[in-house]
């Protein structure tokens, strides 16, 4: 029966003849409407089970729309079905984005009016019939994708949410259980369990932020390590697992020649420390270990926030295992260095002339070149530091470059009042 022959003098009665009319044409309608989909969105493109679903999802919000209009049922008392909902749900395990979801949804409905601006055209109602069946059908489905995009994108976001938390522990689980496994492991497997390539050359973080009210301390450590990761031309992506809420691991693969850090921002509040660029899983171990040595100098030192500090940096690894026991150290240093020992700024000029002199091969021309001072200046001040100790170096040399060490990284931690 054609919607004229149905129609009793009533716009709505046209309505509902024209939706019944192409309701028997539905599996045609979410045939059509999926091809354009999978045209039109390459994220939709998944797997069978995947495509199968987004035909039930189609073919479940063409029903209810087509159904809504038919009865008259107000979009507001319509329950989302279960497919769109179970299809977002799908979508973010996957980590299609919502952007693509979202797009899915205007693009579908494109394809649905054009269809049915194609059978009211194909009526035998009048051409201001049309015109007023056709406005009545697109104030109700624009109102519907409304409704359904709100409902399917809080549930895609509740399910992301849930989804990366599970999927981080996971992935936290897999870190510790390479980390403290010394045996052999499935270094193929572990790569693609924790979507990272383990055979690379790695180059361990350890990041830390004071607590703030903001309470988004581990997005400002990723978003470093990303930057980190871009700045590095690490295509292969880094690894970010949180250890706490103000601490967090992360692994770049990098190539050795090229790893300097790019700064942090004056005004943040992050700490970084970082191991040495070592390759495999042995590598990936050890990087992290560095790096943990490393930030437990600055910790006992107290540095303030500033540039990332690397394991690489002369004399860090030593003095993070011969500061093990700061009082101890506290003690040692004193009895090695005197009064030179001694917290001041007059004090550490002379520790650090007479440290990098010492490093320097006992050159007075080298230190002079590293320090940016004069001959005369640097041999003036490696005079005044052995007098302020007050005895020569050459007897225990060793053991005045080590105080040195500890004096440079940690501080007024080894030094006396």
């Amino acid at each position: 029966m054609t919607p004229e022959r149905r129609d009793d003098g009533s716009a709505a009665a046209s309505v509902t003849a024209v939706i019944s009319t192409l309701h028997s044409k539905v599996d045609e309608v979410t045939a059509q409407t999926q091809r354009v989909l999978m045209d039109e969105i390459a994220d939709l493109r998944g797997d069978a089970q995947l495509v199968q679903l987004m035909r039930d999802n189609v073919a479940a919000n063409i029903d209810t729309v087509f159904s809504a209009i038919r009865h008259g049922i107000p979009v507001e008392h319509v329950e989302a079905p279960t497919a769109a909902l179970e299809y977002a749900r799908r979508l973010a395990q996957r980590d299609v984005s919502a952007n693509a979801l979202v797009r899915a949804y205007r693009i579908g409905h494109q394809v649905v009016l054009n269809i049915l601006l194609q059978e009211v055209r194909d009526s035998e109602l009048d051409a201001q019939r049309q015109l007023d069946v056709f406005d009545e059908i697109l104030g109700v489905t624009f109102r519907y994708i409304d409704w359904i995009t709100q409902q399917v994108l809080g549930v895609y976001q509740n399910e992301y949410d849930r989804w990366q938390q599970s999927r981080n522990r996971m992935q936290a689980a897999g870190v510790r259980g390479v980390l403290e496994n010394d045996d052999e492991i499935d270094i193929d497997a572990a790569s693609i369990a924790l979507r990272y390539p383990l055979r690379r050359v790695h180059l361990a973080l350890v990041l830390w932020c004071a607590e703030s009210g903001d309470q988004d301390e581990l997005t400002t450590m990723e978003r470093y390590v990303h930057q980190c990761a871009a700045a590095l031309d690490a295509h292969d992506g880094a690894l970010f697992v949180s250890a706490d809420r103000l601490t967090a691991w992360a692994w770049i693969p990098v190539d050795p020649e090229h790893s300097a850090l790019p700064p942090v921002p004056d005004d943040s509040p992050l700490r970084v420390a970082a191991g040495r660029p070592l390759p495999g899983v042995a590598g990936f171990r050890r990087s992290h270990r560095q790096a943990q040595l490393a930030r437990a100098v600055l910790i006992a030192a107290g540095s303030p926030s500033g540039r990332p500090v690397s394991a690489a940096e002369p004399g860090l690894l030593l003095a993070g295992l011969a500061g093990g026991d700061l009082g101890e150290a506290r003690a040692w240093v004193a009895e090695v260095l005197g009064p030179l020992a001694t917290a001041g700024a007059g004090e550490e000029r002379l520790r650090e002339t007479l440290r990098v002199f010492l490093r320097a091969g006992s050159s007075f021309k080298a230190a002079a070149g590293e320090l940016h001072l004069h001959f005369n200046s640097v041999k003036y001040r490696v005079q005044r530091a052995t007098a302020r100790r007050g005895r020569p170096i050459t007897d225990d040399r060793l053991d005045v470059e080590v105080a040195l060490l500890l004096c440079h990284w940690f501080g007024a931690a080894v030094l006396t009042p």
